[in-house]
């Protein structure tokens, strides 16, 4: 499902190996997309083959009924949920990794939010068994700040750069439930969380931001202070209706129709 393509023009700065993404919303890019997002960020929470299910058994009030009782009600939850989302298919549409587990189906309270790297990403060629993995934190916010920017990036840093080794074994362990390829790779990520055998330069980093007040002088500081060790990725997608947009966006999700 690709969304940023049709709703975001990009401002892209680069230096080497590290990049900063200032994303906004195209003149008409939020109607464009509108049943996309709702239907992308459904998926997030549950398959959208067992939502077809429900209204098949249930008809369409009574799978919005099940669906609302998986979405997050409070403002914080929910704005940290979507940030997370756009985060996880930003990386699947730009930049060619494979988030293969979405975090939000395993919450065990819709307001909970949940432990260990916002987001991973995947990429392995099978020709040469060579894994690449993206470790992703995202930050949703009215008023974007320096406290934000920093504990995002301390993040990052934490675990000498690499994904925490129980956010891999989770994403591990939900491939291997899966089965056939999905198993395959699960086990390589398990070799990885024994060996560590992964050096910098294979671990890339992204910080994703969704605020209201676009992209602030303390991340732009993050930007031009990181290392070229590693790929890093620094974002902000700028919506400046951060409160409404986000209340806008799980109204539709939650409301499962026939249009």
């Amino acid at each position: 499902m690709a969304l940023f393509d049709d709703w975001c023009e990009k401002n892209e700065e680069e230096d080497e190996k590290k990049r900063l993404w200032k994303l906004t919303e195209k003149d008409d890019g939020r109607e464009t997309i509108a049943e996309n997002l709702a239907e992308t960020v459904r998926s997030h929470y549950d398959t959208l083959e067992r939502i077809a299910e429900d209204v098949e058994e249930l008809g369409y009030e009574g799978a919005s009924a099940i669906l609302r009782e998986r979405l997050p009600r409070g403002k914080r939850a929910r704005s940290g949920d979507l940030g997370e989302i756009l985060a996880s298919e930003l990386t699947q549409e730009m930049l060619g990794f494979a988030v293969p587990v979405r975090r939000m189906r395993f919450k065990d309270g819709r307001e909970v939010a949940l432990r260990g790297d916002d987001f991973i990403g995947i990429r392995y060629s099978e020709a040469n068994d060579r894994l690449r993995l993206l470790k992703g934190e995202s930050k949703s916010r009215r008023t974007l700040g320096k406290a934000a920017v920093v504990s995002a990036r301390g993040a990052l840093d934490r675990d000498d750069g690499r994904c925490t080794p129980a956010s891999l074994l989770f994403v591990a362990d939900r491939m291997m439930e899966r089965g056939g390829g999905d198993e395959a790779l699960g086990k390589i990520i398990r070799r990885e969380v024994a060996r560590r055998a992964l050096p910098p330069s294979r671990v890339d980093h992204v910080m994703f931001t969704l605020s209201g007040n676009g992209a602030p002088q303390a991340l732009i500081d993050d930007f031009e202070e990181l290392d070229q060790k590693r790929r890093q990725l620094v974002v902000n997608l700028h919506i400046e209706d951060h409160e409404d947009f986000i209340a806008e966006v799980y109204e539709q999700a939650g409301e499962i129709g026939n249009d």
